[in-house]
């Protein structure tokens, strides 16, 4: 009998049996489950179980976390269920089929979008900053902008138009790329797929409005004899881009599969491009225009009618919502298209002002729970990282936890939402949704940005605090003492007894003895609080405390002196064990387990004693950043039972095998 028998028995109970799993797998850290029928699964009863630390859905996969001893835990549960594991590759196949049409669509314009986002949030910063060097009189320059007054600013604001062009005039270049990539075909005819459809020798698509019919037929048209076709750029469209790119990748798959190797490296890139480029310029391109445009007009009018107000308040209200689901990585397309058709977007500022909204009320968490030292650690990052634009730790962490305070964001950014768009405020481009996502408008906008941002600052504040005693929306609040402090859930106040052992104090702690072990940052990079990282496994602590560090180097090395007793069989995972006894998880990289451990290069094995001058494992950066994964180096401990407290005492940038905490462990 297995150690997690019982539990493997009423995990298979509670997922609805043995006919409701298609598919099943594990990680360093949990199980991974493909179900046919999601709504069967009990997860109330599942995360009741002992060894389950909790559970969540990604990507139409269940995961149950069981922590380090999950290979045990899958042993068990595959004796009991008479099911045989799957490989990586076969469970997330499996998991695509479990999820509607929607969900794969949407997924699929998650990962050719999310590649581009560094270059068009610093393209929008771009365009912000040309907008006030070009378009803003100064009085104490006579009543001139900047660039009239000033040389070196003209040329600056010249030299700037160079990438803010490439950006956005040529992000067709960069989806047809995308596509390639995240489909798994030839990028490099994806690169050039795109640039046939922004080439010079074509109108530029901006200009073609501006331009007569009777000029574009004699100036502007491939003349085939029997018939033409017009030499119309597609300058900044996304869809005509989107609908190239997917023709290229199914005939490139249809070709190779049809065409004898000996030869297809010349023939699937010819019968590929060639008809793509031609039907890009003669059906997709012109289709795909009319779709885009028709989508912004749509999206435009609504957002300049008299209803205005209605729907920025449902949009600005449910945008964060959209984000847990996934569906607000629609919202990049249509802003781009906006942005392509009107020269701004009205889209944009409510989701810059959702994100502050979510900052907000982990602020507003903060205050209401001052003195839980624990919950600080993931609170006051999380408040920073939304206020810069990232919202997943404060969601996840914080806000999805306590559930009112992320209701209370929902109503801030509606009614801030609805203030910005019926004063008709738009943005020039996508750019920081957060606090310095002013930059992204025009300076005589300022004003009502800056009135919007207070708006939903105040309003989300405020609904934190009256929705705390809502207690429909209250779904966990930390126990306090009589003088406010979170109390701990086990043990009293340690005394501290020195001990003179290297590297470690021992404390006595009613009622156990603790002892406190030095933690050191395993890369160089930005150290971060667990709660912080964009994988609510982590973020929410499941695991355990931690932190992370987002890597500037590919040298790994232990952040603990310890033994190793696990190297993860794809590489990505490390587990230490230290004198005093805490399980400490190195987890490289974000759901990296389904690279198969190609980025890494692991250097130890088990039964290796380690300190923070071993070298663990080398990590390609850009391997791991191409397959569309994060790269933060995880520091987890897990056995969580016998973990007094961790401080983190560092974070921000920071030099690899410098002291960042100390992890109090009870022996």
């Amino acid at each position: 009998m297995g150690k997690f028998q019982q539990d493997a028995e009423q995990l298979l109970k509670d997922l609805g049996g043995k006919e409701n799993i298609a598919a099943v797998t594990h990680c360093v850290t949990r199980m991974r489950f493909v179900l046919n029928d999601d709504s069967k699964a009990n997860v109330s009863a599942i995360e009741d179980l002992p060894s389950v630390k909790g559970t969540f859905t990604n990507a139409g996969q269940f995961q149950v976390i069981i922590g380090n001893e999950v290979p045990d835990f899958y042993n068990d549960f595959s004796a009991v269920s008479g099911i045989s594991g799957v490989s990586k590759e076969a469970s997330k196949a499996a998991a695509k089929q479990n999820q509607n049409l929607a969900q794969r669509l949407i997924g699929v314009l998650a990962e050719i979008f999310t590649p581009l986002l560094p270059a068009i949030i610093v393209g929008g910063l771009m365009l912000g900053l040309r907008n006030f060097l070009e378009g803003v009189p100064l009085d104490m320059l006579g009543g001139q902008t900047i660039t009239e007054s000033s040389v070196f600013w003209n040329g600056v604001n010249g030299f700037l138009w160079l990438p803010c062009e490439a950006i956005f005039h040529f992000l067709p270049v960069g989806i047809t790329w995308s596509i390639t990539r995240k489909m798994g075909t030839t990028q490099i005819l994806g690169i050039i797929l795109g640039i046939t459809l922004v080439s010079p020798q074509l109108l530029n698509a901006y200009a073609v409005n501006g331009t007569s019919a009777a000029d574009i037929a004699q100036n502007w048209t491939w003349d085939f004899g029997f018939f033409t076709i017009e030499k119309i750029g597609y300058q900044a469209q996304v869809i005509p881009a989107m609908l190239a790119g997917f023709m290229l990748v199914y005939l490139e798959r249809f070709f190779r599969k049809h065409i004898p190797e000996a030869v297809s490296m010349i023939f699937v890139p010819l019968f590929s491009l060639l008809p793509t480029i031609l039907a890009a310029h003669m059906i997709l391109g012109p289709i795909g225009w009319k779709i885009g445009s028709g989508i912004s007009y749509v999206v435009n009018a609504g957002l300049s009618s008299s209803f205005s107000w209605l729907f920025s308040l449902v949009f600005g209200g449910l945008y964060a919502p959209l984000v847990i689901t996934g569906l607000h990585h629609t919202t990049l397309a249509i802003d781009s298209q906006l942005v392509a058709d009107f020269g701004s977007t009205n889209l944009w500022p409510m989701i810059m002002l959702s994100n502050i909204a979510q900052g907000t009320a982990v602020l507003a968490i903060y205050f209401q729970h001052r003195g839980n030292k624990k919950e600080e650690q993931i609170s006051v990052p999380a408040t920073i990282s939304a206020y810069l634009g990232v919202t997943e730790p404060a969601m996840f962490g914080i806000n999805l936890k306590y559930v009112y305070p992320f209701v209370a964001a929902m109503v801030g950014s509606a009614v801030g939402g609805m203030l910005i768009t019926i004063t008709n405020t738009r943005a020039l481009g996508i750019g920081v949704g957060g606090l310095p996502g002013f930059l992204s408008f025009k300076i005589e906008n300022y004003p009502m940005v800056f009135i919007s941002m207070i708006v939903t600052i105040v309003i989300t504040f405020v609904m934190t605090y009256v929705f705390r005693k809502v207690k429909v929306l209250n779904k966990l609040e930390p126990q306090l003492d009589e003088s406010g402090l979170a109390m701990a859930t086990a043990g009293g106040p340690a005394v501290s007894v020195t001990h003179a052992t290297q590297g470690a104090s021992v404390s006595d702690n009613a009622p156990g003895v603790v002892v406190k072990e030095e933690i050191y940052a395993p890369v160089e990079g930005e150290v971060i609080a667990i709660g912080q990282v964009s994988d609510p496994v982590f973020s929410q602590k499941m695991m355990g405390d931690g932190f992370a560090v987002k890597p500037k180097a590919q040298e790994i090395y232990a952040p603990v002196t310890g033994k190793v007793v696990s190297v993860f069989e794809t590489k990505h995972a490390i587990g230490i064990t230290t004198p005093a006894g805490a399980e400490v998880l190195v987890h490289m990289g974000l759901d990296t387990v389904e690279l198969n451990g190609a980025p890494f290069d692991v250097k130890v094995k088990v039964g290796d004693s380690v300190t923070p001058e071993t070298l663990l494992s080398l990590m390609d950066l850009n391997e791991v950043l191409d397959a569309g994964k994060k790269t933060d180096v995880v520091v987890a401990f897990t056995n969580t039972e016998k973990i007094a407290g961790f401080t983190l005492n560092k974070t921000g940038e920071i030099a690899q095998q410098t002291k960042i905490g100390e992890v109090e462990v009870v022996e």
